[in-house]
């Protein structure tokens, strides 16, 4: 994969990413074993390792500079006191990656953003056991994977993503429980979903939908960020 890193590193250039060359190494070290897996595990119906830097790899790491503004606009002013009064140290954002097949863009957003714990859920356990080898081989501490259906998951997130896992309303529906209560919902789609929009559920509104361009990648691409009403 080696070979690709030039047009990754044009890549993070055209998405204004600034990434250390490790954190460019496991990337690309990623990009391998998805390769590698994908011949025997049908990880993914794109073959070519070229293809897979466009249509997975720098779709996924488009997400990273919008998340990490809106998560700067969720921590900022926001302190944590414990009893006494005292202010404590910040806990970890955690993420979760709703039916995140080979981790995408959940092993990308822990490569990236190692202040975040992502976990990354899949009810296939072949594509879970495939997150968790990348967690291991890249020795991403703040990555794992869960081999659960979403709706039967525990725990609380201030963020719950999702690449064309469902339809926005069964998405919202299945993980709000998981939802913190000023957390917020990252959804990539394609084209602008108006009817699914338009369709979602009365807990759950749009505050902004980003349009985003994918280097290399002449397809339609959108974040559809909402948040419990």
């Amino acid at each position: 994969m080696r070979a690709l890193e030039h047009e990754l590193r044009c890549g993070l250039a055209a998405l204004g990413l600034n990434l250390a060359d490790g954190e460019i190494g496991m990337l690309l070290d990623y990009l391998d074993l998805i390769h590698k897996w994908t011949k025997t595990y049908n990880l993914t119906s794109v073959r070519e390792p070229a293809d897979m830097l466009t249509h997975h790899l720098l779709d996924s790491l488009a997400v990273i500079a919008p998340l990490r503004h809106k998560l700067a606009e969720l921590s900022s002013g926001a302190c944590v006191v414990d009893k006494t009064g005292a202010t404590l140290a910040p806990t970890r954002m955690r993420l979760l990656d709703v039916g995140s097949g080979a981790g995408l863009p959940g092993a990308v957003i822990a490569i990236c953003c190692p202040d975040i714990w992502v976990d990354c859920v899949d009810a296939v356990a072949k594509k879970v056991a495939f997150v968790r080898q990348v967690a291991g081989t890249l020795k991403l501490s703040n990555l794992s994977g869960l081999h659960q259906r979403v709706e039967n998951l525990s725990g609380t997130y201030r963020v719950v993503s999702s690449r064309a896992f469902s339809s926005l309303s069964d998405f919202v529906r299945l993980s709000s429980h998981l939802l913190a209560p000023d957390g917020i919902w990252l959804a990539m789609k394609g084209k602008l979903p108006e009817d699914e929009i338009a369709a979602l559920p009365g807990n759950a509104g749009v505050f902004h939908v980003e349009q985003l361009a994918i280097p290399a990648l002449e397809a339609k691409r959108c974040i559809v960020w909402m948040r419990k009403t």
